[in-house]
């Protein structure tokens, strides 16, 4: 059976899926903030962005934290462009790596060619031309 929590959840999403972030953000804060992966996620980028609202990149960081410490890989890799980046947080080479792997190990090909780049230029990590190879390799390049 259907609920209305679903239909509010299906609701959200379907709103970010059509760029009415507005919307989207009024479904889904609700389900971001009772623990669900994925509306966090979605909300973080929104907040990111300033996508339906005014940029506020503390929420932003918060929520996409809160995602990827669930598991969710693409909030892992999210994560690890915040930190390599310094958006939204300062930055932190060494944080970006620790999320680019949590995503790579969950099988996240763009997550494990930003790693391959960050080892093969030794941006934020000690240059390893050899663990970049590796990670070209395992991303199928």
């Amino acid at each position: 059976m259907i609920t209305d929590n679903d239909m509010n959840f299906t609701s959200g999403m379907s709103a970010f899926e059509s760029k009415e972030f507005a919307r989207a953000v009024q479904f889904l804060v609700p389900f971001a903030e009772k623990g669900d992966p994925d509306a966090q996620h979605r909300v973080a980028i929104m907040y990111q962005n300033g996508l339906g609202m005014v940029k506020k990149e503390k929420e932003a960081f918060a929520w996409m934290k809160a995602a990827a410490e669930q598991g969710h890989a693409v909030a892992q890799h999210g994560l690890g462009f915040m930190y390599m980046d310094g958006d939204c947080v300062e930055k932190d080479g060494a944080k970006a790596v620790e999320w680019f792997t949590k995503a790579a190990d969950q099988g996240l090909v763009g997550s494990m060619t930003t790693l391959a780049m960050m080892y093969d230029s030794g941006d934020g990590v000690e240059k390893n031309p050899e663990k970049a190879k590796e990670l070209y390799k395992k991303a199928g390049f």
